[in-house]
């Protein structure tokens, strides 16, 4: 019997700022962040990658990769995905997660965080990597350290550690 191998890429979606032209840590007001303002979600990143994969690759390029990938986990706070695709047609994949330039009309610039060969070490970086992207909106919030154990970060983190841990295969 032969298993379908995967790899799985954590991508975190960097906003570019309308204003400046520049990425920005999302944090607009100390509050809101652009990914939730302009409705991002799973399918529109997988619909973004769809043609990004046709412009750049074409239909043979689609054809290779459109059956295996898939959009397995999105967070509209932090702008981090988890991506299935197979193994063979990773590099078609991550080419075209590096070329896309916006997410259904928000620009944003593409960061592949980790890439890996089980959901377990894909989960483990991307809970890692939420805790980093968390600490870098509390550092633009300039708030004190006592402030860090009663703020509404620290919710989002359980409740995305417990949905990321929840993937399956």
């Amino acid at each position: 019997m032969v298993r379908f191998k995967n790899r799985w890429l954590l991508v975190e979606f960097l906003p570019i700022n309308a204003t400046n032209g520049r990425a920005s840590l999302g944090v607009v007001g100390g509050q809101r962040h652009p990914s939730s303002e302009h409705g991002l979600d799973g399918k529109k990143v997988y619909n973004a990658l769809k043609q990004s994969v046709l412009l750049n690759f074409g239909d043979t390029g689609w054809g290779a990769v459109g059956l295996s990938m898939n959009v397995k986990y999105f967070s509209p706070m932090t702008n981090i995905c988890i991506i299935r695709v197979g193994r063979d047609q990773a590099r078609i994949a991550w080419g075209a997660v590096t070329l896309l330039t916006n997410v259904d009309g928000v620009k944003v610039v593409p960061f592949v965080v980790h890439v890996s060969g089980t959901i377990k070490h894909a989960q483990l970086a991307a809970i890692t990597h939420n805790r980093e992207v968390i600490a870098r909106y509390r550092a633009s919030l300039q708030t004190p350290t006592a402030y860090h154990a009663q703020d509404s970060y620290e919710g989002y983190l359980e409740k995305s550690t417990v949905e990321i841990e929840a993937l399956q295969d």
